[in-house]
Formats: structure tokens, sequence, C-alpha cells
């Protein structure tokens, strides 16, 4: 067997069934509690799972354990969500991964989170932004608190109305792409 090169990049790996088992155990506990207002704080433990729609990248990620943020976990998913076209990573806002979580438990399922767009290099974005008039010069994908997402096997305009309803950043809807933009700016809504 031939040694793998050394790289300070995390490998990505499918979870194994075991593992994803356990999780999933875990996760469906903190499924059927109750809501509350603040309810990310209220959950101790915190997963996601992700495909990624042009890398075909999967990950399972545990990244809040007894209410901490998992400093590993966490640069699995900076590596994750990074820029697809420059191989650019950045930090990721835990507070956008604690969205996502809220998203989840509010469609009250562990669904995959298909990621279109995470982070986006400034090179990345200026060419976007020659491509299309929905980019903003400004991005909050470029410091890594904007993710445009859907749910596998579920309705993106309840995703968009559950996002809403959070209060916590902005909410863009795509109907025609079939995603919504979530991130961890001021209040906001628009539609693409």
């Amino acid at each position: 067997m031939a040694a793998k090169p050394h790289s300070d990049v995390p490998e990505i790996r499918p979870a194994s069934r075991r593992c994803f088992l356990q999780r999933a155990a875990g996760c469906a506990g903190l499924l059927v509690a109750p809501l509350g207002g603040a309810f990310a704080e209220s959950y101790r433990n915190r997963s996601l799972s992700f495909v990624h729609t042009h890398t075909g990248e999967s990950l399972l990620v545990n990244y809040c354990s007894d209410g901490v943020y998992d400093g590993a976990c966490l640069a699995q998913l900076n590596h994750f969500l990074r820029d697809f076209r420059t191989g650019d990573a950045h930090d990721i806002d835990p507070q956008l991964l604690d969205i996502l979580f809220n998203l989840q438990v509010m469609a009250d399922r562990s669904a995959v989170f298909e990621v279109i767009s995470g982070y986006r290099s400034p090179f990345t974005n200026a060419s976007l932004r020659q491509h299309s008039h929905g980019v903003a010069e400004h991005s909050l994908h470029m410091e890594g608190r904007a993710l445009d997402i859907r749910m596998s096997n579920y309705s993106t305009r309840k995703l968009r109305d559950y996002a809403l309803s959070l209060q916590r950043g902005g909410v863009g809807f795509y109907a025609g792409s079939d995603f919504v933009h979530v991130d961890t700016g001021r209040v906001r809504f628009w539609q693409g």
C-alpha cells in the first residue's frame, strides 16, 4: 500500500455506517425536544450533514459538543465549504452553522444540506459578478458568513419561511435555481 502524502488539509471521508447511526441517534433526541426562543443555545450537541453539489464531497460532522464548538470539526467544515473554483478556504462563522441546525430542527428532520455555494474568494466573487447581476460586490460569502443551500427532499419554500422566521440574518430565495441563501449579516430578505 502506497503511503499518503502529508497534508495539512483535513481528509473528508464518508462516515462509517456505525458512526452515522450513532450521530443520527443523538440528533433524534434533539429533534423531538420542544423549540424555545433561543434554541441554538439550548442544544449542547449539534450535528450537520452536507453534500457539495459541485465537488460531490459529503460530510457528516458533530461541530458542537457539550455546548463547545469543536475546532477540528470547524477546520473540516472550512475545507469542505472552500471556494471550489480556486481551492481557497476561509473560517466559516459558527453562527451560520447554528442557523442550519435550527432549520434542521424546524423542518423536523436531519436531512442532508446540499451546498451550492460556501466561501467565495474575492477573485471568484468578482468573476461571478461579471456574469450575474445577483452577486453582491461585498458578498458575505467572502467573509465565510453566507451559504447557498437546499435540503434534500424538502421544499425550499418551507426552508425559506423557516429561515425568515429565525430573524437571524439575511435570507435570499432563488426559486428558479431551487436554493435559499442564508447569512449572518443584518436581517433582510430578497428574491432572485
